[in-house]
């Protein structure tokens, strides 16, 4: 199994907008561009690639890389043999990951994997897209705001 390194990697697995949430962690799908998982051609590119991402919001570096360690081994166990041909995965901590009992987490990653490839594209988050830092259209101004 690979591993996604490169952040166009991540970027384009999150575009997808499909995922599955789960207690313990969020699993992120996409099939690879370009690839027919049911071809023998497909030969080294068949073969499924995950990342992991870990936020600032789960805690210091010590705990995100304990949660990261943690998804890991649960990946390394369920990836090889549950995991589509020809994907990509990326699987998010959550700061429940930390305390989750490690038998639920691989049942939670069992789940996740059987669902992402039915799951629907989330919806678009609007609030991603604004333009400029800060944009307050439409909002009073804050003290030490001139007004024109």
């Amino acid at each position: 199994m690979e591993r996604l390194k490169k952040r166009a990697e991540f970027l384009r697995v999150a575009g997808t907008r499909r995922k599955w949430v789960t207690q313990g962690l969020i699993l992120q799908g996409a099939p690879r561009p370009g690839i027919k998982p049911d071809t023998e051609y497909a030969g080294e590119n068949r073969l499924a690639r995950v990342g992991f991402t870990v936020t600032k919001k789960v805690g210091k570096a010590v705990v995100r890389n304990r949660v990261r360690r943690r998804l890991r081994a649960v990946a390394d166990q369920l990836m090889i043999e549950m995991a589509l041909p020809g994907w990509d995965y990326v699987v998010i901590g959550r700061s429940q990951t930390i305390d989750r009992e490690f038998e639920k987490l691989v049942d939670d990653m069992r789940f996740a994997l059987r669902r992402i490839p039915d799951a629907k594209p989330s919806a678009v988050d609007n609030a991603r897209f604004r333009k400029g830092r800060g944009s307050r259209s439409g909002t009073a101004p804050k003290a030490g705001d001139s007004v024109k």
